[in-house]
């Protein structure tokens, strides 16, 4: 095992390195200029057409409404990643990770944007089999590129793989579960995976509907617990923030518990957990919203803004500021959520610690259901709109379940390395995606400012812009 992980280690240290950090965040910066920097400044707007409408249906083809397509989408941004991967970042890249998960996060709402417009555009309806849009990395490399050879490798690469990243959530819950109340790890680890279990059971619209109560409840309660501990050290605030801004740019000394970071610690800790938790760049977002009935593909990327910043800059700012104002990652020799659960514990006693362990499981069990969704994608498309596909759900729900349940008791760091690689692949292909087709891209957007939504504000009816390459029915 060790040397397992000495060698997880050298490969997440050289595909998170300068040139894939580079890579990403220059992605992200010209594609904001491109889209006149339109998902991060037109906040009123944006906020209206997500969040504002949450209690909608939505309009045009699809599966499910526009909010519990995000829904599916946030339970993957919003789970441990803001809880114990940014406690991982704190440890591993100081205080100054924080500054570069803002950043990462900022420019990534616009590759974001494009994941969700990919996945609208590519997808494809699967009538026989399970009545629903879908689209993942796969679909797009065959409808988009005509790779059939190569998204059949690729979905098999997914569905086979993707299930281990979900060793990091249940391993969260374990050590915080233990270290708020005792609990023993198999008795946390068996309930996790039986309640998953029965709710993906159920498929995507009990998925969606179990995320959309779950979500916004659990992100409400958590925000509220965080700004807690920062109006409580209010004064603290402006320190608080030049220690961030200064980690970022020089390196930090060891203090206490904390080993020091360099600067390059801190970019590659902040971008890479600021990925793993807001999912910008990765590609789930092309498959979560793909199911979703909107008007407009760009109505819906619209949410690339809408989950970046509840994520990232609302729960992972809110970890990462309690941690740092408690000290906990000086004071104490943990990681993971064991700190997160620590660092409450020092704010509010021992019913902080408790509440903490409680997030980090409801969290974690969201993470776990909307991950699920997305492994699944890749098995619709290995076995088709068949009768074989609806045959192989059942089977595929147990072996997805197998690590999650099995392997949960793997030292923290072990499998944020793990994961850390697998999201650098996925990465990879999901940059290659948007770069090969930011023409497609950008006729879609276009189209939704200059033409669509003139002629809506003008009080016409513009027919729904949809798409199913299935049937080929492209209409725009």
């Amino acid at each position: 095992m060790e040397s397992i992980a000495k060698l997880l280690y050298k490969i997440d240290d050289i595909v998170w390195g300068t040139q894939m950090t580079a890579i990403l965040l220059a992605t992200g910066v010209l594609l904001s200029i491109r889209f006149g920097f339109r998902y991060q400044r037109k906040i009123g707007f944006n906020f209206k057409n997500t969040y504002g409408k949450m209690f909608s249906e939505g309009e045009g083809n699809g599966t499910v409404s526009g909010f519990k397509a995000a829904c599916t989408a946030l339970a993957n941004t919003i789970g441990t990643g803001n809880i114990s991967g940014v406690a991982t970042a704190i440890v591993s890249g100081g205080p100054g990770a924080l500054f570069w998960m803002w950043v990462s996060a900022f420019f990534g709402m616009s590759v974001k944007a494009c994941e969700i417009i990919i996945g609208q555009r590519y997808r494809e309806h699967y009538k026989n089999s399970m009545d629903e849009y879908v689209c993942d990395r796969s679909f797009v490399l065959k409808n988009a590129f005509g790779w059939k050879k190569g998204a059949v490798i690729l979905a098999v690469f997914c569905f086979v793989f993707g299930s281990w990243t979900c060793c990091v959530q249940t391993e969260a819950v374990t050590s915080s579960m233990q270290e708020a109340f005792g609990m023993p790890h198999i008795v946390s680890d068996v309930i996790i995976g039986i309640t998953c279990f029965a709710t993906i059971w159920g498929g995507l619209r009990r998925i969606s509907t179990v995320m959309s109560k779950a979500v916004p409840v659990m992100a409400v309660l958590y925000i509220i617990m965080g700004l807690g501990v920062i109006i409580m050290n209010i004064g603290l605030i402006p320190q608080i923030l030049m220690l961030i801004i200064k980690g970022a740019f020089t390196p930090q000394a060891a203090v206490g518990g904390f080993a020091g970071a360099t600067v390059r610690d801190a970019i590659q800790y902040g971008v890479a957990r600021g990925i793993y938790s807001n999912d910008a760049g990765t590609g789930y977002g092309m498959i979560a919203h793909a199911a979703a009935k909107t008007d407009h593909p760009v109505r819906q990327s619209l949410w690339g803004w809408g989950e970046v910043t509840l994520d990232t800059f609302t729960i992972c700012s809110i970890t990462a500021f309690t941690i740092i104002l408690t000290g906990s990652y000086m004071n104490y020799d943990a990681t993971s959520g064991a700190l997160t659960t620590i660092a409450f514990r020092e704010a509010y006693g021992t019913i902080g610690g408790k509440l903490t362990a409680i997030a980090i499981a409801i969290f974690a069990w969201t993470t776990i259901i909307g991950m699920y969704y997305t492994c699944e994608k890749s098995v619709n498309y290995a076995f088709g709109d068949t009768k074989a596909n609806r045959r192989m759900m059942p089977i595929y729900m147990v072996y997805y379940m197998v690590p999650c349940v099995i392997f949960y008791n793997i030292q923290a760091d072990v499998l944020w390395a793990f994961t850390d690689i697998l999201s650098a692949v996925y990465v990879a292909i999901t940059l290659f995606i948007i770069i090969a087709k930011h023409r497609e891209i950008f006729r879609i957007f276009d189209d939704f400012w200059k033409r669509y939504l003139p002629a809506k504000d003008r009080g016409e009816n513009p027919p729904y812009v949809s798409f199913d390459c299935k049937t080929n029915n492209a209409d725009i």
